[in-house]
């Protein structure tokens, strides 16, 4: 673990902010959360039920997040790299349970996977290695040195760069509601 990284969660904790049902979060949230969680093989997602509670940052996350993953410009392995480099660094269980199956679903080897997970920089392509590089170095210093933007888009182009940004912080503040809320992972069907 690096500076500024989190032991994992125990789980041990109380959700602070029960998933709502279908009355707390409208049909709308209570319906899509159902079918995300047919697709990824859990029961609905719980950050979909949890900050569905507050309908209307609900929905504009939603949209953003989408934009993100899975509509980025990114590969969808990528995108998966990163979170997962975020969730480790951040010590957010439920990004890391949602991730790794992701991961595994977007080409990630379970090697590979746990390599993310642990900040290896070798290894990887070199947009892979860039991207690894960045989100490390975003999480670390909350900023990017000249030579790390240089890296970066030797290897990207200007919006897949800014999505890069964007991606590390996104899901940085993502792990720390869920892990403020005491979102458990989503157990599978």
């Amino acid at each position: 673990m690096t500076a500024g990284e989190r032991p994992p969660d125990d789980g041990t904790r109380a959700a602070r902010v029960a998933p709502g049902r279908r009355r707390d979060v409208g049909p709308l949230v209570a319906g899509l959360a159902r079918v995300f969680g047919r697709v990824a093989g859990t029961e609905p997602p719980a950050v979909f039920l949890t900050l569905g509670r507050h309908r209307r940052l609900f929905w504009g996350w939603l949209h953003f997040a989408g934009r993100l993953m899975p509509g980025g410009r990114l590969r969808r392995r990528e995108t998966e790299l990163v979170v997962l480099r975020v969730a480790a660094w951040t010590g957010s269980d439920y990004e890391l349970t949602q991730h790794r199956r992701l991961g595994r679903r977007a080409g990630l080897t379970a090697e590979e996977v746990a390599r993310a997970e642990a900040g290896t920089l070798e290894g990887w392509s070199p947009r892979e290695h860039a991207l690894l590089a960045a989100a490390g170095e975003l999480l670390d210093r909350e900023d990017l040195s000249e030579e790390g933007w240089q890296r970066l888009r030797a290897s990207l182009d200007e919006r897949e760069a800014i999505e890069a940004v964007l991606l590390v912080g996104h899901y940085r503040m993502l792990a720390t509601a869920l892990r403020a809320l005491r979102v458990r992972p989503d157990r599978p069907r």
